[in-house]
């Protein structure tokens, strides 16, 4: 299985009608609902940067983990940008499920469903662990992914998406198998770029249950403070695909 290797040079375009600001919004109001007084943050599954700089640009200092070299590339070219914030966040390479820092942070986040490519058990656990070692106590850890009632309810359907800028042309299509039997979805990623090449990569994510992630995060020594379809702050049901979790560092 291959992910976000050739597909990373394109991540930006293939998701720049994501309202970013709308969701750094959101986040910093999560972190000052229950976080107060946090000033550092670490983001871990970074990608190529969005959600660090949005926080930087809140006066946060970002610290910034991924194991692609191709999402951190971008994310550090943006860091020469002149809507750069003062001072960037750094960006370290790294598997979000080993890397030991050996820093203490205020808050921790883990956003656009990076928890959910931490498809067995294990992974989701030392990712887990990875967030409890490196907040300071009573840090909170904010993290969002595929809720399973509402997966199983409404199931990924066949997708196809034409996105284009001044150098490049794409049409994404995407696919889904779903192996209800382990809680995973293989998601089937063609990506055609027009007058070059074509990409193909599957992603396999797995869906979340509340239950199991209280759990999960009851044993790398957090508390559950609050769970809600994220962006909306909704209560979770069969309609909410993603859900977001907040909890505390004991």
């Amino acid at each position: 299985m291959s992910v976000f290797k050739e597909y990373a040079q394109y991540y930006d375009l293939l998701y720049r009608d994501k309202d970013n600001a709308a969701e750094i919004a959101y986040v910093d109001r999560l972190i000052k609902k229950y976080g107060q007084g946090t000033e550092t943050v670490l983001d871990l599954g970074c990608g190529t940067g969005r959600h660090a700089f949005g926080l930087a640009g809140k006066g946060y200092r970002v610290m910034g983990i991924d194991c692609s070299a191709g999402m951190l590339a971008a994310a550090q070219e943006k860091l020469q940008g002149k809507n750069c914030p003062k001072p960037g966040p750094e960006f370290r390479r790294g598997d979000i499920r080993k890397i030991r820092l050996g820093r203490k942070f205020d808050a921790a986040v883990s956003l656009f469903h990076v928890m959910s490519y931490q498809v067995t058990n294990e992974d989701l656990q030392r990712s887990f662990e990875t967030a409890s070692r490196h907040l300071k106590k009573s840090g909170v850890f904010i993290f969002d992914g595929w809720y399973g009632p509402a997966v199983l309810t409404h199931p990924p359907e066949p997708r196809e998406k034409n996105v284009t800028d001044c150098r490049v042309k794409i049409r994404r299509s995407a696919s889904s198998i779903m192996h209800p039997d382990e809680n995973l979805v293989d998601v089937q990623y063609r990506l055609a770029v027009c007058g070059r090449k074509t990409i193909c990569e599957t992603h396999r994510l797995r869906y979340l249950f509340q239950p199991e992630i209280a759990g999960f995060l009851e044993a790398a020594g957090f508390r559950l403070l609050a769970s809600e379809e994220w962006l909306t702050g909704r209560k979770l049901s069969f309609d909410t695909w993603s859900a977001c979790w907040i909890a505390e560092k004991k």
